[in-house]
């Protein structure tokens, strides 16, 4: 019984209940919270303290989401990105294999080469929806595409985003008793990023192999792709697609060497706009464009942080944890298996594994100590436990993402064709994984 007034639990159902009928996420989100503390007796005032002050502590992501939206659109403000769409579309001809496949490169690239993250997403993937309609492409792949290219390499390769998530695990596992070097985290959790591969090839080739049918309400973009080449005579890279191209390099090298992302990325717009790849007079324009891209996500990802503190303060996730931890104590199967449903829970409400890390090694490390595991089967464990969840989460940016510039066209549904397709394959394919591994 006490599992099921749980605050946490109850708040995370009703969340993603809301979230299925369509009531907006940024809603869902408060009301969850105040459900919450309601629950676990909170007065409604302490609630929205908790609450907006809990915001701040994903404010560092949301300037880095605001600051990569204006690199985005200055990528397309100075062509860049359309002679990347145009190119992608002359070079894959009706392959749609290998438009899936230069997909999931490009997201790949964007968290550990090229760390723009999902700003390159609403940029993109616009202009390619009338070839993927020509080719009956079911968007449902390209979804679980981009989600996979977004999530696995920072669980797997440690660069760019991988290297922070992959550092918060060793430091707050170190914090919490036991060390870990964060060059050994990716030796063990490499198996949850192939397992995310197996789920990603069943998606391709088994759930959503079948043509879907789409309507086209643009102009073909092969038609597109024969103006821009009549208008221009051809695509020539000028100097200041290499200055574009130097400024998000920039953007990497700084956040590598000072482990700010919104470092990086204001080096990167310095080098754009100081070597004048934008005109000045277009400063104004290109931040109110990267406000336009992200700012929505930006501030989406400021709610989640205090959603995050208001569960954190009801006690609901020690309380999880404690209704079930009689049933747990002497078999490590449960006991793996109990603590990937905790993290699936919580993650799926905050809507980040980067913003659960510290919330999870607090209370699962002693757990992992008590019952004997391995400093390896612990980093399995707690990567995997934070990464359920966040593909599929209504609230995750690996959800809102995709949906971004899936949807531009008005037939790409969050919830069904975008949370429900990612959650199925690759936190089944997380679980089996880690459980297979820590046994």
């Amino acid at each position: 019984m006490e599992l099921l007034l749980n605050p946490v639990l109850i708040s995370v159902i009703i969340l993603c209940l809301l979230c299925v009928f369509k009531v907006n996420v940024l809603f869902s989100l408060i009301i969850s919270s105040i459900v919450a503390g309601l629950i676990s007796k909170m007065p409604i005032d302490r609630i929205m303290d908790l609450f907006i002050s809990g915001m701040g502590k994903n404010s560092e992501t949301a300037l880095s989401y605001i600051l990569l939206g204006t690199l985005a659109a200055a990528m397309t403000h100075t062509g860049l990105a359309k002679i990347i769409a145009i190119k992608i579309s002359s070079f894959i001809k009706n392959n749609k294999y290998l438009l899936i496949g230069i997909l999931i490169l490009i997201s790949i690239m964007s968290q550990n080469l090229i760390p723009v993250h999902i700003a390159f997403i609403p940029i993109l993937i616009p202009p390619l929806l009338p070839l993927m309609n020509s080719l009956k492409l079911d968007r449902r792949i390209v979804s679980c595409s981009l989600a996979f290219g977004l999530k696995a390499p920072y669980i797997a390769i440690p660069a760019g985003f991988g290297l922070i998530f992959q550092g918060l695990i060793a430091d707050n596992m170190t914090n919490n008793g036991m060390t870990v070097l964060k060059q050994d985290v990716w030796k063990s959790s490499w198996i949850l990023g192939f397992a995310m591969f197996i789920a990603l090839l069943i998606a391709i080739f088994v759930t959503y192999r079948k043509p879907r049918e789409y309507c086209t309400n643009e102009i073909d973009i092969k038609e597109s792709i024969q103006t821009d080449l009549a208008q221009d005579g051809s695509l020539k890279f000028e100097k200041e697609h290499l200055i574009t191209l130097l400024g998000a390099i920039i953007t990497l090298i700084v956040q590598l060497l000072s482990g700010s992302l919104p470092l990086g990325a204001l080096c990167g717009l310095i080098v754009i706009f100081g070597f004048r790849a934008v005109s000045h007079k277009n400063m104004d324009f290109l931040i109110n464009e990267g406000v336009s891209l992200m700012g929505y996500i930006a501030f989406i990802m400021l709610v989640c942080a205090g959603y995050a503190l208001v569960l954190k303060e009801t006690g609901g996730i020690e309380s999880l944890i404690n209704s079930i931890l009689p049933f747990i104590e002497n078999s490590k199967l449960l006991a793996a298996a109990a603590m990937l449903f905790i993290g699936l829970i919580i993650t799926i409400g905050i809507g980040s594994s980067f913003g659960t890390i510290p919330i999870l090694a607090v209370l699962f490390v002693p757990l992992c100590l008590k019952l004997g595991f391995s400093a390896p089967q612990s980093v399995i464990l707690i990567c995997a436990a934070a990464a359920l969840g966040d593909a599929g989460s209504p609230a995750s940016d690996t959800t809102l993402g995709p949906t971004a510039g899936l949807n531009a066209d008005g037939q790409h549904d969050h919830i069904k064709d975008t949370c429900i397709p990612t959650f199925v394959h690759f936190n089944t394919a997380l679980i089996i994984a880690a459980l297979i591994a820590v046994l």
